[in-house]
């Protein structure tokens, strides 16, 4: 029945793709983040869904008035750069057929992302596309913070499987990072109803980020409780409420929790944690050896053999950073670290642009709620290896958007509605401009 379901969807979606190509980038983020035909036990689990909708949708650009051309900014000649340095490393990887098979993996989703710069043109695009990942993301913290809470804490909670979030401690990180951009949709949803279900799911979304047991989870949670509050216009509210639900958690978490957080203070003790410092280690020496890196998938006895200060703990370096050094040496690094804080750069530019603008209040909040993600990825991708997983990119891309627009003044005040978000008009294709409405 799931099967069936699952194929029914997806192909009913393509008729509305070929008519409006950006439809074919919410079902794509769907298929990515939510991997529902992972959920499914027959036919349906091995389809290449991704595929389809992704050949249906470059057929719809080909024929779509309702794109513009790419908005160029610093942040996207970076990125396009730290595309093509990977490319460059990939030729001069150790292993070139794995690191090629790799690579084209993360080329597609590169070029899903570009097309998202593309054809999310106004809020209401960018709102549906928040509120994809959001729901994808959000149906595992939701089911995982109910089974934490039935289960007292005693199992680990699980993403879909066979994704890149299928680990608990990948699966925390990316919670934390939509958690934000549930907060945005909480404040901008009109709906009393809406409001409470998006509630319930920030709680149980909280709930399941301590459920996963992952001890760099804790440690971003940590980051971005800070940050949040940080960022709070209402700092003893915020902060009594962040002490009171840490304070409740943690006295509802078992024993098993609580010995594998204290574990941090002695992580000398640790393998896993050992492990990961030799990776770490591995990963400086090839750089230092090696100005391309190693290439993709070089995590290897033979490699380790030569690199690592143990050649016995063969292991992935776990770590957004030290992955993309040991990948693409300390050029790649560069790249990646200035496309990130450029991002950052760009958000931080719309809240200044955006504070005490009656015309765009939701865009300040979504570029404060956007670094509030970027912290979670920051932190608890310093323990991860999730250095090409979509969704960092999509918060890259929506950053570039959100600062893309306010950069050209073309923002177009709606009232209550919220703003809308128009780039420049490209040569061919252009839209047609809204004008201001007086205020009310």
């Amino acid at each position: 029945m799931r099967d069936i379901l699952v194929t029914l969807m997806v192909f009913g979606s393509l008729p509305f793709i070929l008519r409006h190509a950006y439809i074919g980038i919410l079902v794509w983020c769907w298929l990515s983040y939510m991997n529902p035909h992972r959920l499914a036990w027959g036919f349906a689990y091995n389809m290449p869904f991704a595929m389809i909708v992704a050949l249906t949708l470059f057929v719809s650009v080909l024929f779509s008035t309702e794109r513009q051309r790419l908005p160029i900014n610093a942040t996207v000649v970076i990125w396009l750069m730290f595309i093509v340095w990977m490319a460059i490393a990939t030729f001069n990887a150790v292993y070139p057929d794995q690191a090629m098979e790799s690579y084209i993996n993360i080329l597609k989703i590169q070029v899903m992302t570009f097309l998202t710069l593309i054809l999310i043109i106004d809020e209401k695009k960018l709102n549906l596309l928040i509120w994809v990942i959001v729901l994808s993301v959000g149906f595992f913290s939701f089911k995982g913070g109910i089974f934490t809470l039935m289960t007292g804490g005693a199992f680990h909670v699980f993403g879909p499987p066979g994704s890149d979030i299928s680990e608990n401690n990948a699966l925390a990180v990316a919670v934390l990072m939509v958690m934000p951009l549930m907060v945005y949709l909480y404040r901008i949803t009109p709906h009393k109803w809406v409001r409470y279900g998006m509630g319930c799911a920030l709680f149980f979304s909280l709930i399941s980020v301590f459920g996963s047991q992952s001890r760099g989870a804790l440690l971003a949670m940590a980051a971005v409780g800070f940050f949040f509050w940080l960022k709070s216009k209402t700092k003893i509210l915020s902060g009594f409420l962040i002490v009171i639900a840490a304070s409740l958690i943690f006295a509802f978490m078992p024993q098993s929790w609580h010995e594998r957080m204290e574990s941090i203070k002695t992580y000398e003790e640790d393998a896993s944690a050992m492990s990961r410092i030799n990776s770490w280690q591995y990963s400086i020496n090839v750089a230092n050896d090696r100005i391309t890196g190693a290439g993709l998938s070089a995590w290897s006895k033979e490699m380790f053999a030569i690199y690592a200060p143990n050649p016995n703990q063969v292991f992935v370096a776990h770590s957004i950073y030290f992955s993309v050094l040991a990948d693409h040496g300390w050029p790649g690094l560069i790249l990646f670290l200035s496309v990130l804080g450029l991002t950052w750069r760009n958000l931080t530019q719309v809240i200044k642009r955006t504070k005490n603008d009656p015309d765009s209040p939701h865009s300040n909040l979504l570029a404060r709620m956007l670094q509030v993600s970027l912290i979670a990825y920051m932190s608890g991708g310093a323990f991860l290896s999730l250095s090409y997983f979509d969704l960092p990119w999509h918060i890259i891309a929506i950053s570039v958007l959100l600062n893309y627009q306010f950069a050209s003044r073309e923002v177009v005040g709606l009232g209550q509605s919220g703003d809308i978000i128009q780039r420049p008009k490209a040569p061919a294709n252009r839209m047609r401009s809204r004008q201001r409405m007086p205020p009310s």
